[in-house]
């Protein structure tokens, strides 16, 4: 087998089979939906790491798009904390080599358990070794268990590690379900903690009625997941542009002041004064300072973003990277 060079190869995002780059053959892979890419995940990507240098061959992860849930139940589609555009950057920055991306469909819903680790992790994949959650389930109706996939690897000739169950400092299991819950509350210093970066969505700045503008506070206009479970407020947020970062003020809703519409990310950046009309905007939140209201009219309602500006600087000026993880993430910036 050639050996593997990790510090000279690309990272590879790989949506088909076909695709698969031959050199990426005889790997370590981890298996799971990684939504989040959240502490646990992080955990067993870290193992997969550590295998896959100490053997020298390339650290893969096998991920499906869209969500499993989401197939099986299209009117109930899973709220994503990181789509598939975003679940590839983290991984990059984690040090993997490849994201395979398998189309979850029809067909794979159908594939059995043997026949997705004969045909998918030996005949594709060709690995050497595997990663997974100890509540991962693959193959037609969920058969393949952790310990069904331990004995397969026997049987097929990779070894397989099961990591436990990762807690966080008060001993709760670490889930993604949990995360959405509690941006669902906007409980966003529990969701970041958990996640070991702070939550972040990207998105293209759209025109709006600069409405903003008139009341002193312009904002950028942003059209994030119509699915998303973030609580509607006002939050303080750190926002990337043209590879600089500003501190901010956010509103996260339906603005029933004026409009009572469609939910709309609006971003007031601290002490800038530029035109972001059609740039992508990366938006981290640090902190949930209060629920949407209906004011009397505009006088009130600059009285109250004037309050909101205030302690939103007063969270971001003590903001410090949660990780180095959170760091490279909140300064980078991309878009497929």
């Amino acid at each position: 087998m050639t050996q593997w060079h990790p510090v000279s190869q690309r990272f590879h995002i790989v949506e088909e089979l076909a695709q698969f780059p031959a050199q990426l053959r005889g790997g370590v892979v981890a298996i799971g939906n990684f939504d989040g890419v959240h502490r646990a995940h992080q955990a067993i990507l870290q193992q997969t790491l550590q295998l896959a240098r100490t053997y020298k061959v390339p650290a893969l992860a096998l991920s499906f798009e869209p969500h499993p849930r989401s197939f099986f139940q299209p009117d109930k589609p899973v709220s994503r904390l990181s789509p598939a555009a975003q679940k590839g950057e983290i991984m990059k920055a984690l040090g993997l080599d490849a994201l395979i991306q398998l189309p979850f469909n029809a067909q794979l819903a159908s594939l059995s358990a043997e026949d997705f680790v004969r045909q998918i992790l030996v005949d594709a994949l060709g690995i050497t070794h595997s990663v997974t959650g100890y509540d991962f389930h693959f193959g037609k109706a969920r058969r393949g268990t952790p310990e069904f996939l331990r004995g397969a690897g026997a049987a097929q000739g990779f070894s397989v590690v099961i990591a436990p169950a990762e807690r966080d400092e008060g001993g709760a299991v670490i889930s993604s379900s949990r995360i959405r819950e509690a941006l669902r509350c906007g409980n966003v210093i529990e969701a970041n903690a958990l996640l070991g970066y702070r939550y972040y969505v990207d998105a293209c700045v759209q025109h709006g009625d600069k409405r903003g503008r008139l009341l002193g506070y312009p904002t950028a206009n942003l059209q994030i997941d119509p699915h998303s479970v973030l609580k509607e407020g006002i939050y303080a947020v750190r926002v990337a542009v043209d590879g600089l970062i500003h501190d901010g003020v956010a509103s996260y809703g339906r603005r029933p002041t004026f409009v009572d519409g469609q939910p709309l990310l609006e971003v007031h950046l601290f002490d800038f004064d530029g035109d972001l009309y059609d740039k992508n905007l990366r938006v981290s939140f640090a902190g949930y300072l209060r629920g949407e209201m209906k004011f009397d009219g505009p006088e009130a309602l600059i009285q109250q973003m004037d309050l909101d500006s205030a302690q939103a600087r007063a969270i971001l000026d003590s903001l410090r990277p949660l990780s180095p993880l959170d760091n490279s993430l909140a300064t980078q910036l991309h878009f497929e």
